[in-house]
């Protein structure tokens, strides 16, 4: 979808990923970044006697992991537009496999030069189970008339 021009994409469209595998040096290095170094994140014993067993990543390092998976593509993309309802549904771990799969929902035309494209996002892991959800938009080219 991310290279079409906004005229070319069809709603029931769908995409998966390639995988990536979340490592602990991820984690680290998203905590340094971002300054989030909440004790789930990077305190294993903390983390150990927590309802989750362990360590778990971010929710938005999974987020910016999966953005990256399905790259836009010059010169159809102008911008990432916008997320909506995004819900972490089951930890990500240290060694977990990320993919993502999408789903063109909706389609909005902007102007002449560009419309907006809405999508259902799911991030799964190797288990096939689902990690997170939400609504994503991109805002897209259209084709020169």
């Amino acid at each position: 979808m991310f290279g079409k021009y906004f005229d070319d994409v069809t709603i029931g469209e769908k995409i998966t990923s390639r995988g990536r595998t979340i490592t602990e040096s991820d984690i680290v290095e998203f905590a340094k970044l971002s300054g989030d170094w909440f004790s789930l994140h990077t305190d294993v014993e903390y983390a150990r006697q927590s309802m989750f067993g362990g360590r778990i990543a971010h929710g938005l390092l999974v987020l910016s992991v999966a953005s990256g998976l399905i790259p836009p593509k010059a010169p159809h993309t102008i911008a990432f537009y916008g997320m909506d309802r995004i819900r972490f549904i089951n930890p990500s771990r240290i060694g977990d496999t990320i993919r993502v799969e999408i789903e063109v929902i909706e389609k909005e035309e902007r102007n002449d030069q560009s419309g907006i494209v809405t999508y259902r996002q799911t991030i799964k892991n190797q288990r096939d189970e689902d990690v997170a959800a939400g609504i994503m938009k991109v805002l897209l080219a259209r084709k020169k008339k």
